[in-house]
Formats: C-alpha cells, sequence, structure tokens
C-alpha cells in the first residue's frame, strides 16, 4: 500500500499519556474513521501500562468518550517516524519532542490547538477536566481535513 492509499497517522503526546493525549488520540480516531490511524504517547515513562487518570475517564465518558481501554505508552523515536503528523499538548511538550529528534520530525510536530496549549487538568478538579475534554474536542477537526 503507498503512503498516499494509507491512512493519515497522527500521534498525540502529552507529558504522561494519563490525561491529555489519550483523550485526544480516541475522538481523533472515532471522527477521522478509516482515513486516520491514530497513536498517543507521553514525553515521560511514569505511566506506561497504567489507565488513563481517573478524572479524564469520568470527564470523557460524560462526554460520550470510553477511554477505559487506554493503557499508557511512552514516546519513541519508532513512534515519531511512523506518524505523519505529531499533535504536542503544549508547549513543553513541543520542545520535549523537539530536543528528541531530527528535522523531518520538528517540521511535522505542531501544537494540537495551533496557537495555544492544552492545560494539564492534573492535579485540578473536575471542571479543569471537562475543559480538556472541550478544547480537545473542538480542536479535533483541524486535524482531519
Amino acid at each position: 500500500m503507498s503512503a498516499a492509499a494509507r491512512p493519515r497517522r497522527l500521534l498525540t503526546v502529552c507529558l504522561g499519556n494519563h490525561c491529555r493525549s489519550p483523550l485526544a488520540a480516541l475522538i481523533l480516531a472515532e471522527l477521522g474513521g478509516a482515513a486516520v490511524e491514530v497513536r498517543s504517547a507521553g514525553t515521560r515513562d511514569k505511566w506506561v501500562g497504567h489507565p488513563a487518570h481517573a478524572q479524564m475517564v469520568t470527564a470523557a465518558a460524560t462526554a460520550g468518550y470510553d477511554l477505559t481501554a487506554h493503557r499508557g505508552v511512552h514516546l519513541t523515536p519508532s513512534l515519531l517516524d511512523w506518524a505523519d503528523a505529531v499533535l504536542a499538548m503544549d508547549g513543553a511538550n513541543l520542545t520535549a519532542i523537539r530536543g528528541l529528534t531530527d528535522g523531518a520530525v520538528v517540521r511535522k510536530t505542531v501544537l494540537y490547538l495551533i496557537d495555544r496549549d492544552v492545560p494539564d487538568p492534573w492535579g485540578k478538579g473536575p471542571e479543569a477536566f471537562a475543559v480538556v475534554v472541550r478544547l480537545i474536542r473542538d480542536g479535533a477537526p483541524r486535524h482531519l481535513s
């Protein structure tokens, strides 16, 4: 299958692959259908193999998304190479990704919201998680056109 015939590969990245990037991957996959293949990862390896943050699972479920199957993944060079576009949840993650790789990956790495961060809800209350769900949902279509 040629690159043109295969689904577009999107990689969402946040700090721990515990809150934001798993939700972004799920929403992009649901909205994009067969046109995309989506994965997520974290720049830190603390949550590898763990489920998504309980408050994010709840906030996602309230919006109609099921994150219960998610298990954390650590960002690797092979994941970066796999992706056609790398979508960083915030500027700190964008900097971390660019520091791990070469010019080809740097050129395909952007902020998920293009002009601002998706705030990290870690350590905050339910409303912070709900805000992140809305931001990620509302930002998804720009990556699917």
